[in-house]
């Protein structure tokens, strides 16, 4: 949270002017991941310094998720971001089959809630995860 007090704060550029033009979700959201892409942002690898992300292109896919479409959890579009130490060995355990990941969790802020719904896309945009189809899952519902 900003300290509106501070004489800093008059100079700082507003979110809303600093974004402006920035691609959104469907709920009207900054799409980061495709801010990325666009290269309208470039994260850092260190604060002050312009080393490499370390980045990671493996993906995960999770399968237990009843009759939703299967998860694929892309390495890539987070190693843009994050150093694999924000990660892990908290709030993921870096073993397969060792995280019990459930919707129930994330909505509580654990695993994958840690971030989203707080700073990267909501936890609603279902299709964003859950984009893998198999025999029993629903039909396209976005």
């Amino acid at each position: 949270m900003l300290d509106r007090r501070s004489p800093a704060y008059r100079i700082l550029q507003r979110p809303r002017e600093a974004m402006a033009g920035f691609p959104l979700d469907r709920s009207g959201r900054v799409d980061w991941v495709q801010a990325l892409e666009r290269g309208l942002i470039r994260p850092r690898a260190r604060v002050g310094s312009v080393g490499k992300m370390e980045l990671r292109t493996s993906e995960i896919l999770m399968t237990n998720t009843r009759e939703m479409p299967h998860v694929v959890f892309p390495h890539r579009q987070h190693t843009e971001w994050l150093a694999c130490s924000n990660c892990h060995p908290k709030p993921f355990e870096a073993r397969e089959g060792a995280n019990r990941i459930t919707m129930d969790a994330i909505f509580r802020g654990e695993f994958c809630g840690v971030c989203h719904e707080r700073v990267a896309f909501s936890t609603f945009a279902c299709e964003r995860c859950h984009s893998v189809p198999h025999p029993g899952s629903p039909a396209r519902w976005w």
